[in-house]
C-alpha cells in the first residue's frame, strides 16, 4: 500500500527555518520523481520543488529558489524539504506527492498519482 506521510510543519517566525519530511512506504523514493506542493487559504495548490527519479536533479519555484532545498535519503525512504528564511507568504499546507515520470520537467498536479495528507506551515510573528 502506497503511503506518503508529511511531518515537520509548525509555527515559525519570519526569517526562521523548518525541515519538512515525507516518509514513503509501499515503494522506493529513488524509483519515482517526488515533488512538494503547497496550498494557501483561498489559493490553488502550486508546485514548490521536485527531485527527479532519473538523475536526482532538482527544481524550485521562483518564489522559493535560494531559500528551499529538496533532498532524498534512500536509506530512510524519505524526502526532505529544508526551508530557510521563511516569509509570511510561505504560509500554507505543504503536501508531498509521487510522480511516476522520470524527470521533474513538466511536473504538476495532473501527473501526481499519490498525495500525502499535508502538514501545515504557518509563518507569523
Amino acid at each position: 500500500q502506497v503511503q506518503l506521510v508529511e511531518s515537520g510543519g509548525g509555527l515559525v517566525q519570519p526569517g526562521g527555518s523548518l525541515r519538512l519530511s515525507c516518509a514513503a512506504s509501499g515503494f522506493n523514493v529513488d524509483y519515482y520523481t517526488i515533488a512538494w506542493f503547497r496550498q494557501a487559504p483561498g489559493k490553488e495548490r502550486e508546485g514548490v520543488s521536485c527531485i527527479s527519479r532519473s538523475d536526482g536533479s532538482t527544481y524550485y519555484a521562483d518564489s522559493v529558489k535560494g531559500r528551499f532545498t529538496i533532498s532524498r535519503d534512500n536509506a530512510k525512504n524519505t524526502v526532505f524539504l529544508q526551508m530557510n528564511n521563511l516569509k509570511s507568504e510561505d504560509t500554507a499546507v505543504y503536501y508531498c506527492a509521487r510522480d511516476p515520470y522520470f524527470h521533474c520537467s513538466g511536473y504538476g498536479r495532473r501527473r501526481v498519482d499519490y498525495w500525502g495528507k499535508g502538514t501545515l506551515v504557518t509563518v507569523s510573528s
